[in-house]
């Protein structure tokens, strides 16, 4: 279920991403760039329903979302992605999720989790923009699908080869979209080459 977005746009805005020199203010502004268009990929099947509205110079056939969305960025690197996500959906419900990784174990644990009630129908972005080793992003989904959600996706900005394979085992029907599969982890379970600690960058406290 990987689907590398292979959009020039998308591309261009990852490589200013990774470049050390990038300032966090330019971060900031890449980071929502590119998850617009990555929301847009990740949204592409959401289901539509013909309508009419009346333009200046009458009717007009149209469609439009037939389908509530829900935004679950993961605490606090995904909160750098939200804003764009909204600029999509703007009437989109957004829930929280809370997960602290152990820097010696790697593994997350819940700290937080605040959902939209009634999402059993929703469809339900996972946004996670650094795909490590898959904890964080398997824990997210367990949280999600415990609160009923049947629809979901996961958008992440950089994967590794590692949290790609743990998501495709613990949840192998939800698709993954991302630009780019990194070559591996380090041994403090850091994407390399990747482009560092996202949080960090985005909120400039490096």
């Amino acid at each position: 279920m990987l689907q590398l977005v292979t959009h020039p746009l998308v591309h261009d805005c990852l490589a200013e991403l990774r470049d050390s020199r990038t300032s966090p203010e330019r971060f900031r502004s890449l980071a929502n760039r590119i998850s617009v268009l990555l929301g847009a990929e990740a949204l592409r099947d959401v289901p539509m329903v013909n309508e009419t509205v009346h333009t200046p110079l009458g009717p007009s056939p149209c469609r439009r979302l037939a389908a509530d969305v829900v935004m679950a960025p993961v605490l606090r690197a995904g909160l750098g992605m939200l804003p764009g996500m909204l600029e999509l959906v703007p009437n989109a419900r957004v829930g929280h999720l809370g997960l602290q990784r152990d820097e010696r174990t790697a593994v997350a644990s819940q700290y937080y989790a605040k959902l939209p009630k009634n999402i059993q129908d929703s469809y339900v972005l996972l946004i996670d923009p650094m795909l490590a080793t898959g904890g964080s992003a398997v824990a997210a989904l367990d949280m999600l699908t415990k609160a009923g959600a049947r629809h979901l996706r996961l958008v992440c900005i950089v994967a590794a080869p590692e949290g790609v394979a743990a998501v495709e085992s613990a949840y192998p029907s939800v698709p993954i979209f991302t630009p780019v599969v990194d070559r591996e982890l380090n041994a403090h379970k850091f994407i390399v080459p990747g482009l560092g600690d996202f949080g960090d960058r985005l909120f400039g406290t490096i």
